[in-house]
């Protein structure tokens, strides 16, 4: 399966700008053969719109999930994006997968990250959501999550063999760190392929770092964005390529359970 990966710079508190973004991209990457689309953290109402989020958050099969949906079969390529979610008196930052037969799964973010998140939004419980797509089964996280090995290694020993990252890393030493070397030894120890998605530049709230990538199991980078500006990033998604790097790298099959 080829994935493409959208490095974008969100337009604050503009769903409709964002989703026409997140649909250019759609329409570039089905052309080039990709089946699945992965776009930032909160890419369709912008990471820094800060108290907007709230009236900006979408119901899970809202006005956001519905246009998600109508891109999706318009260029026969399914998505997963950013968005706030409104679950009654909550809002969840959440990735919403959506594909061109209409199917959607939500993933909430369970790790939030200092106060601004915290202020915004509610946190749910670290959980495995997979979604079978293009012969692929595959785990969703945001952001801080995978900076939790504990949350990649519940995915993979439910059998994913790819964790796709919408991330809104911001520039900095640790950021860069993040991108370059944690991201590589999540897939590494693991022994799955990472797609970490983040935004570019400034959206006047925060600077982001750029830098996101596409990681194999065996530790290497598939394809990696500059720290400046949008990228539309592609990888091909072949685990049996990577079999004899499961053989050397036994980390699932040996592992103790401390329970």
């Amino acid at each position: 399966m080829k994935i493409a990966a959208l490095q974008m710079q969100s337009v604050l508190a503009d769903v409709s700008a964002n989703l026409a973004r997140i649909e250019q991209a759609a329409k570039e990457a089905a052309s080039q053969g990709a089946s699945l689309l992965i776009a930032p953290e909160l890419a369709v109402t912008g990471y820094g719109a800060g108290e907007a989020m709230a009236s900006l958050a979408s119901p899970a099969d809202g006005e956001i999930e519905q246009r998600l949906a109508e891109i999706a079969s318009v260029y026969s390529i399914a998505v997963v994006a950013g968005f706030a979610e409104r679950a009654g008196d909550k809002v969840y930052n959440s990735a919403i997968f959506v594909d061109e037969k209409g199917d959607s799964r939500i993933y909430r973010k369970s790790h939030l990250y200092g106060e601004y998140e915290r202020g915004l939004f509610c946190a749910e419980k670290p959980s495995a959501v997979l979604v079978e797509h293009g012969g692929i089964t595959f785990g969703m996280l945001i952001c801080y999550d995978v900076e939790f090995p504990e949350n990649v290694r519940r995915l993979a020993l439910v059998g994913a063999e790819l964790v796709v990252v919408p991330t809104a890393l911001p520039k900095g030493a640790s950021g860069s760190f993040i991108a370059q070397t944690m991201i590589r030894t999540r897939a590494y120890e693991n022994q799955v392929y990472v797609a970490y998605v983040n935004h570019s530049g400034s959206d006047g709230a925060f600077d982001y770092a750029g830098l996101s990538c596409i990681a194999a199991p065996d530790g290497q980078f598939l394809a990696q964005a500059s720290a400046d500006n949008d990228a539309l990033l592609y990888a091909e998604i072949e685990p049996g390529a990577y079999a004899q790097s499961r053989q050397e790298n036994t980390y699932l099959r040996d592992l103790v359970s401390l329970t």
